[in-house]
């Protein structure tokens, strides 16, 4: 099976707000990461992956069977941690494990104690009690502790310092050696993802703009710098986004190869990060 998570044509309708045929796949062993600005409707998709909201139209495929018959198989392969804390806060880990462990068949004690130590996680220290890195070192260890297939991450880094951040990423790139792990990875700090992100899916106010590997990103995308009398109405239909100011002129391309061929050495190509290429498309054309 060569894709875990399969959306087609998915549709879901909110008063203010939408997701529109949306269609796209997660590989097995691989990361992606999943960008997008606020409201892009990154959370409303993992809930539609799980299966805590339902759609409007479309399909959906979780290790190839629908959750209409195979709910309850799926879950027991996903491990999911989000962004805000979920425990019952007067609870301690130890109570919290005992809980949790009892919903899945593949539960192993033992891999828990690992994490619990590696992470230096106090087991009777009330939830309330954990900082926030804490908390999220604990949802990573019960989360893995039941042999996941898939990992689903909701912005699992919001609010945690650099250091616990690394820390967490080589978790998961040491994870990721098993070839069988898949890891789908929510996140506004691009920086994380650019680390340890093998495909990259980007979401535009409920449409997707891009589902590929990093390297085909690489190859297509770039900034191009240079000065405003280089543009007409034939250069900026090739530009995704620019920034336009009375000395020169900043935009995105999401066809380099083409681009250089129309502009030569007359103008400075640079490699977009992540966040360049959402803001561009997010802004369209600005003028400072």
């Amino acid at each position: 099976m060569k894709n875990v998570i399969e959306l087609k044509n998915i549709n879901k309708t909110y008063k203010e707000f939408k997701i529109e045929n949306l269609s796209l796949n997660v590989k097995r062993g691989f990361v992606t990461g999943f960008i997008g600005a606020n409201g892009a409707g990154k959370s409303t998709t993992i809930k539609l992956i799980m299966n805590l909201i339902k759609s409007d139209s479309g399909s959906i495929s979780v290790f190839g069977k629908d959750y209409k018959s195979h709910e309850r198989e799926i879950k027991q392969k996903i491990g999911f941690v989000f962004d805000e804390n979920v425990f019952y806060e007067r609870w301690n880990l130890k109570q919290i494990k005992r809980f949790i462990s009892k919903a899945y068949k593949n539960w192993h004690d033992k891999t828990f104690y690992e994490y619990v130590e590696l992470f230096e996680l106090p087991l009777n220290l009330k939830i309330k009690n954990f900082s926030k890195g804490m908390k999220m070192k604990a949802s990573l260890a019960l989360a893995l502790s039941h042999k996941a297939e898939l990992i689903i991450m909701d912005e699992p880094m919001s609010g945690l310092d650099p250091v616990v951040r690394r820390e967490i990423l080589d978790i998961l790139y040491d994870l990721m050696q098993d070839e069988q792990k898949t890891i789908f990875f929510s996140s506004h700090i691009t920086t994380d993802l650019e680390r340890i992100a093998d495909y990259i899916t980007f979401i535009h106010k409920g449409k997707l703009i891009f589902s590929e590997d990093v390297h085909s990103i690489a190859e297509n995308y770039a900034i191009i710098k240079g000065e405003t009398s280089l543009l007409d109405q034939d250069v900026e239909k090739e530009l995704v986004g620019m920034r336009r100011t009375h000395t020169g002129f900043e935009g995105l391309t999401s066809n380099s190869q083409k681009a250089r061929l129309l502009f030569g050495d007359s103008v400075l190509f640079e490699r977009p990060s992540l966040d360049d290429i959402m803001y561009f498309t997010g802004k369209g054309t600005i003028h400072g």
